[in-house]
């Protein structure tokens, strides 16, 4: 039986992180057996003791990293990298933002064989549904995703989305540095450097405000830019 590992990097989402995790559990994905990593990237807020009530219970069944330290996404999702032991990972964002009952359809192009690396695209999802996603993160999204493709000879349409899929042999060739959202960039860098295609599936995207959790800023958007050159040139 095929195993999926579910890496969830989390900090300070404790008014989500129950409620993605019961998402995770319930979401359908027959002849797969689920292999659920959260690691918590020494929250501020209630997050870790929240998750640490949830192994008392065992209400989930969850493997929980704690972190001793805030060392940021990429060294959270590198965490949880590191520990998986599935045939197929998949990176799940703590927050509501997307959803895992679109997990079946992202996992199809890799269980029929026709890919081993999947991206959860939102862009038809927000052109659709422009009002409620941040005008600048847009805009962001789609000039680092327009720089992707012009320095990777791509043509992906989503490079900052938070659903990556991928073989867990293709993660194992690939050294990963990133510690905070400057994994996003990296990982795709890396992915297409090796000359692989990014197959891409559209999800849908409940978008956040900073008052809601938003974490990531116009300044990470010029460090990603930045890393895009860099992994190209450079690493």
């Amino acid at each position: 039986m095929v195993l999926l590992s579910i890496i969830i990097p989390v900090y300070n989402e404790e008014s989500t992180i129950r409620k993605v995790l019961e998402k995770v559990i319930d979401a359908e994905v027959k002849g797969i057996k689920k292999e659920i990593i959260v690691v918590e990237d020494f929250s501020t807020d209630n997050t870790r003791k929240i998750l640490k009530d949830i192994l008392k219970l065992k209400k989930f069944q969850v493997n929980v990293f704690f972190h001793d330290r805030n060392m940021g996404k990429g060294s959270a999702i590198r965490t949880g990298l590191k520990n998986a032991k599935g045939d197929i990972m998949l990176i799940q964002d703590a927050d509501l933002e997307y959803n895992p009952e679109e997990y079946k359809k992202l996992l199809e192009p890799i269980l029929k064989g026709e890919s081993d690396v999947v991206y959860g695209t939102r862009i038809e999802y927000i052109k659709a549904n422009i009002r409620r996603m941040n005008l600048i993160h847009f805009i962001g999204n789609l000039f680092l995703t327009y720089i992707t493709n012009l320095l990777y000879k791509s043509n992906i349409t989503d490079m900052e989305t938070g659903y990556k899929v991928f073989r867990k042999k293709i993660i194992d060739g690939i050294k990963l540095k990133s510690k905070r959202f400057d994994f996003e960039p990296e990982i795709t860098a890396k992915i297409l450097k090796t000359g692989l295609k990014i197959h891409e599936i559209p999800v849908t995207f409940n978008a956040r405000n900073f008052k809601e959790g938003k974490k990531i800023t116009v300044l990470d958007g010029f460090k990603a830019a930045y890393c895009l050159v860099k992994f190209r040139f450079f690493d």
